[in-house]
């Protein structure tokens, strides 16, 4: 069973080398309007509402909640987020129904897959307050 996996996991590596990145417009049409959540190793790892202008608001699913904007470099959607000013640059490509992300297009890097809906809501707490 572990070999299946480990196989079908190279097919989808490969398969999603061989896709052409999202441009700008591509992403933008994709993701605008969208809550999507997205999964890393088989867990879920954070959540980003796509709003209008480029704008985003991004969460590792803790109700912590960071507004952002994005923007294309080369062949990558970069974000910039209001906790951190360097940017986050991703290799988006369309895969199988839904998005998976390269970070800097590294295939050593970490990459993150549109999970598909568990049922949850995208959770933003108000600022922290002092006693």
């Amino acid at each position: 069973m572990f070999r299946a996996i480990m196989i079908l996991l190279t097919f989808v590596a490969h398969s999603v080398a061989a896709q052409s990145p999202l441009t700008a417009t591509e992403f933008d049409a994709y993701t605008r309007g969208k809550t999507l959540f997205y999964g890393f190793g088989g867990q879920a790892y954070g959540v980003e509402r796509y709003l209008p202008n480029r704008r985003v608001i991004w969460s590792f699913l803790d109700g912590k909640c960071m507004e952002g904007v994005w923007y294309e470099q080369e062949d990558q959607i970069c974000f910039i987020y209001e906790d951190q000013l360097a940017p986050q640059c991703w290799v988006f490509t369309e895969f199988g129904g839904g998005l998976i992300a390269q970070f800097e297009g590294d295939p050593t890097a970490t990459e993150l897959y549109e999970a598909e809906d568990i049922g949850e809501e995208m959770l933003c707490y108000g600022p922290d307050v002092g006693v």
